[in-house]
């Protein structure tokens, strides 16, 4: 196992682990289960996790593999791109029952990891995420063991998710009321339209453009020192800009537009045509 892997996680299995810990037993002090993805060229990319009952005792550790192999069967025929690629437990640590559930995953792939999330948020408001691989320690033909060792860890989004992600985060910013059955939850936020998610996105450009700017001109006047990877990022945004005049650049963005807004209106008109065309079917019913 190369000590240069990259392990890089979605956001939904952060979701689903946080989800396992809400719903453990109440005598379950950590929550383990399996990691799902892709491995290739030094990368392992987990896309999808599901949980593992088990129970921790001082000497022993027991773990339901029957059931972990039934759901990862169910799971492989729905996505057969998604293999094992190692397992997952809540907590800070590595305990001493870890190596004994990672010889399990040694059986099931080729160079498992093990990812730690911490679900307590006792020391920060962020939750701690650790990769660990096992590397194999001792003498030929003598005593044998294994160390696990630390490896890089990234979140990484498809683009459906960050739409997802920044309507998550929106909660945060509403009032947290009890839900009393009648109306809706308190804390909800509901999706926008597509006019006005372009709107709020340009805002939001235009509001990341004047702070690049701003950056730059201080580097300029010598008030704050450079950063030569904050350059090398601004120099391929420039180099990402196709090369276009101003009014190719308009009419490309209006012909968007048109398009845009007359899939806005026939979306609008088929929904009224159903609208009317229930009730009509409940007059011809009475």
């Amino acid at each position: 196992m190369a000590l240069n892997l990259t392990v890089k996680v979605h956001p939904v299995v952060l979701f689903q682990i946080v989800d396992a810990y809400e719903r453990r037993n109440a005598d379950s002090h950590r929550v383990i289960g399996t990691l799902l993805g892709t491995a290739e060229k030094g990368v392992v990319e987990v896309t999808n996790c599901f949980c593992v009952p088990h129970k921790e005792y001082d000497d022993q550790v027991e773990a339901e593999l029957n059931y972990a192999m039934d759901l990862y069967d169910l799971n492989h025929r729905v996505n057969a791109q998604e293999n094992i690629v190692g397992w997952w437990a809540t907590g800070t640590e590595v305990t001493t029952h870890s190596s004994v559930i990672h010889e399990y995953y040694a059986r099931e792939c080729n160079n498992p990891v093990h990812l730690t999330l911490d679900t307590t948020l006792a020391d920060s408001t962020r939750m701690g995420i650790k990769a660990y691989v096992c590397v194999q320690l001792g003498v030929p033909n003598g005593k044998q063991g294994c160390m696990f060792t630390p490896t890089k860890v990234q979140i990484t989004c498809y683009e459906p998710e960050v739409v997802g992600l920044q309507l998550c985060a929106k909660t945060q910013l509403q009032p947290q009321v009890p839900v009393t059955g009648v109306g809706k939850p308190g804390g909800g936020v509901e999706p926008m339209m597509d006019l006005a998610q372009i709107a709020e996105a340009s805002s939001k450009l235009t509001s990341m453009l004047d702070q690049v700017l701003a950056y730059v001109d201080n580097v300029l006047s010598g008030k704050q020192p450079p950063d030569n990877q904050v350059g090398r990022a601004l120099l391929d945004m420039v180099h990402s800009v196709p090369k276009m005049t101003s009014e190719q650049f308009d009419e490309m963005f209006n012909s968007n537009v048109k398009d845009l807004l007359m899939v806005v209106a026939l979306s609008q008109l088929i929904k009224t045509q159903l609208q009317l065309n229930e009730k009509l079917t409940l007059l011809t019913t009475l």
